[in-house]
């Protein structure tokens, strides 16, 4: 919990890097609606909606659209019924949406069409600012051309669809300033299909994404090397932008922000309300985009310029990720819902919930970051109003450290003077906080931390 804020603000002289304090980011307080958030998902829940993907007998991105009852078209009308269903306990609050591509490629040898399956909750009063939640429904086996055989996908990426139907059930049930959007995807096996056509479709609906919690296998504890783990998420985050030009690469190099993208804060946010508000369970951060040389739909929304990151298990049974379904020397090979631990998914799915709340209800983080303090003892933070900001909190942390560990309130200024922190010893960023206490990822300064992207035409 927060600490009580220190006198003076502004007038820091005699403040030392012993003096400050060190809180999670962001600085948090015991808000009821994160409390009430935190216990609303239940295993049996989340069973009831992995059983009914499970149902479908495959998921591949080519298999049938037209069996009622059997592949890929099939799972992304119940999908859509769904998402239909529980609007209608909120009054019809959530928009669906269903956007499409016809693809080919590599793995995709005809024309195949590839759709995502989007439940919109419009935000109240910054509506353009948009946080997204996503999984892929396709599944697949060993041969990765093979749409026919039963490929029940119960972690890869049931768990993450998953969530993003429950995460739908539970917030609509609420209302945020900003916009969420629950995102269930389709053609991530064949090449991250779905990804692109969100990131795609988010630039034409002119949403400023702030972030992207993308979750793909949630739902094992069990390795194959016999370990289980339950006591913590992976969360995967790059380091630098996607889009990042020679020009901010050469300042980055020479000021810092290796560690600093929006995508790393976020993480660093989440990582922080797991340690708030979900005892015994964490989120331990991975500096990668992805796991080594593997992938996921995060991947295309960073490379259209929106912050994301990656949900994935502590550790991953590879006997059941792109297996054929067989008994073979004893070993049960395939994605069965057998094997997904109900409990753990409901952790996972609640701390995507949480973070999706908190992100909501905080202003975006403040523009126009900048710092000044060369050749000096003092170190001068600026920035930009952000709208619904009632205050802001000027963060800063050794530059070896993973964590932002001191932080001071400059009130609703637009500047505050660090004395006798020297600009050269640390890094420094700035995070808006609502007038109920909601507060936004922490900013880093300059082009590497800046949560908003423009990017040319021919990017979009």
């Amino acid at each position: 919990m927060r600490l009580a804020w220190m006198a003076g603000l502004f007038a820091l002289s005699a403040v030392t890097v012993a003096q400050a304090q060190v809180t999670p980011t962001p600085p948090l307080k015991d808000h009821r609606l994160l409390t009430t958030l935190a216990h609303a998902v239940q295993p049996a829940d989340l069973k009831l909606i992995l059983t009914k993907l499970v149902s479908f007998g495959t998921r591949h991105t080519m298999s049938t659209t037209t069996s009622p009852l059997r592949g890929i078209g099939a799972a992304r009308r119940w999908v859509k019924s769904h998402f239909e269903e529980i609007s209608k306990q909120c009054g019809g609050c959530l928009k669906i949406e269903t956007p499409t591509d016809v693809v080919t490629g590599p793995r995709i040898p005809k024309p195949t069409e590839i759709m995502d399956v989007l439940a919109v909750l419009p935000g109240t009063s910054d509506p353009s600012r948009v946080i997204v939640i996503s999984g892929h429904l396709d599944s697949r086996v060993t041969n990765i051309m093979n749409a026919t055989s039963n490929a029940p996908g119960a972690d890869d990426d049931g768990s993450g669809s998953t969530a993003v139907i429950e995460a739908a059930k539970v917030l609509s049930q609420h209302r945020f300033p900003a916009t969420l959007v629950f995102a269930v995807l389709s053609g991530e096996e064949q090449d991250l299909y779905g990804g692109k056509l969100l990131a795609k479709y988010a630039h034409a609906q002119h949403w400023q994404v702030e972030a992207d919690l993308n979750n793909d296998i949630i739902g094992g504890t069990m390795g194959d090397n016999g370990q289980r783990v339950t006591s913590y998420v992976r969360v995967f985050s790059e380091g630098t932008k996607s889009t990042e030009t020679p020009e901010q690469a050469a300042i980055r190099r020479y000021n810092g922000g290796e560690v600093d993208s929006p995508s790393r804060e976020l993480a660093r946010y989440v990582a922080g309300l797991a340690q708030a508000y979900l005892p015994g369970f964490s989120a331990h951060m991975i500096y990668r985009t992805d796991r080594y040389s593997r992938g996921g739909d995060q991947v295309p929304m960073l490379a259209a310029g929106f912050p994301a990151v990656r949900f994935t298990e502590a550790i991953e049974n590879y006997d059941h990720e792109h297996q054929d379904v067989r008994l073979q020397n004893g070993i049960l090979y395939g994605d069965r819902e057998r094997f997904i631990d109900f409990p753990y998914l409901a952790r996972v799915t609640t701390l995507n919930i949480l973070s999706m709340a908190a992100l909501a209800m905080a202003p975006p983080p403040p523009r126009h970051l900048s710092i000044k303090g060369a050749v000096s003892h003092n170190t001068v933070v600026s920035w930009s109003k952000a709208p619904g900001a009632a205050s802001y909190e000027v963060w800063w942390r050794n530059t070896i450290a993973p964590y932002w560990t001191h932080h001071l309130n400059a009130g609703n200024a637009t500047s505050l003077t660090l004395k006798n922190i020297t600009i050269d010893d640390w890094f420094f960023g700035v995070s808006s906080v609502s007038k109920a206490g909601y507060a936004s990822p922490v900013e880093f300064p300059g082009p590497a931390g800046s949560f908003v992207t423009k990017l040319p035409e021919t990017a979009r």
